[in-house]
């Protein structure tokens, strides 16, 4: 994958637009170093070897949370979904939701999610190259701009099931509840919600060290959190087996490391009963 060329080794522009400061690390170009990716910058890189030398481990966990999301999109194409929108999708990876999806399911329509404008320009470059995929530049704070965007209306039809991915971003929101919440309002019945999170529970000193580098550094909270406040940010939906879990125990092709290494909590549920209709925004058309 290639990056914008920068203007200066502090700032550089994306389409025209706003500039980036790459002098402060970004948590998806944070998150893609980890991954083995390219597109991160000395300040990324920096902040992410601090990270390392306190949890050595979170090089391990990015990549398991990777292998927990294809493990949760195949189960999930197997139960016939073929929608899928994933929300805070960070810098494109050498293995995608579409990608991931489409080893198991024909037919599927994949929205892409975030903020960060180097990450749509990268999404909108590499991945979407047919009417079936696309990015949008929306914050998750504000759903509904999410449900009531050209790209949602063109691409997800509110009438069939979809899976809504929260991978690894809820834990930069302070109050994650609410935009959840309008998110799966008035998703159809057979519709899934895939979250994965961080979590102290097993490294408590290391974790709360590690977000605050991550807080100091990026001026983005980090904030980890306990299997029950993770629970309950699935209701109304049904958790399929085994519940809020370490990433790397939900279904793990191979057996995982030992509990006490996780920093990561992952869940899948689906929705079984009839959805709020009225939640959809108002000029809502397919």
């Amino acid at each position: 994958m290639s990056t914008p060329a920068l203007s200066s080794p502090e700032e550089a522009a994306v389409g025209g637009g706003e500039p980036l400061l790459l002098h402060r690390p970004g948590t998806a170009r944070v998150h893609d170093f980890f991954l083995g990716g390219k597109d991160n910058y000395a300040a990324d890189r920096d902040l992410a070897h601090r990270i390392l030398r306190v949890l050595p481990r979170a090089t391990a966990a990015a990549r398991g949370n990777r292998a927990f999301l294809a493990r949760a999109v195949r189960t999930l194409a197997g139960r016939g979904i073929r929608q899928f929108v994933d929300l805070g999708c960070g810098l494109p990876t050498s293995d995608n939701v579409h990608q991931m999806a489409a080893r198991h399911i024909s037919g599927t329509r994949v929205l892409y999610v975030d903020h960060d404008p180097l990450v749509i320009a990268h999404a909108r470059a590499l991945l979407v190259d047919d009417g079936n995929i696309a990015a949008l530049r929306a914050d998750l704070r504000e759903p509904a701009a999410i449900l009531g965007s050209r790209e949602m209306r063109r691409l997800i039809d509110p009438a069939e099931p979809v899976a809504l991915i929260l991978s690894c971003v809820l834990h930069f929101l302070p109050d994650p509840s609410g935009p959840v919440a309008a998110l799966t309002a008035s998703a159809a019945p057979g519709s899934a919600l895939v979250i994965s999170h961080a979590t102290a529970d097993f490294a408590p000193v290391a974790v709360t060290e590690a977000a605050r580098l991550y807080r100091d550094a990026c001026a983005t909270p980090l904030i980890p959190r306990p299997a029950a406040e993770l629970e309950r940010l699935f209701a109304p939906f049904r958790l399929l087996d085994p519940g809020i879990t370490p990433a790397a125990h939900w279904h793990p092709d191979l057996p995982p490391r030992p509990t006490g290494q996780a920093l990561l909590y992952a869940g899948v549920a689906i929705r079984d009963n009839e959805p709020s209709w009225g939640a959809w925004p108002a000029h809502w058309t397919r």
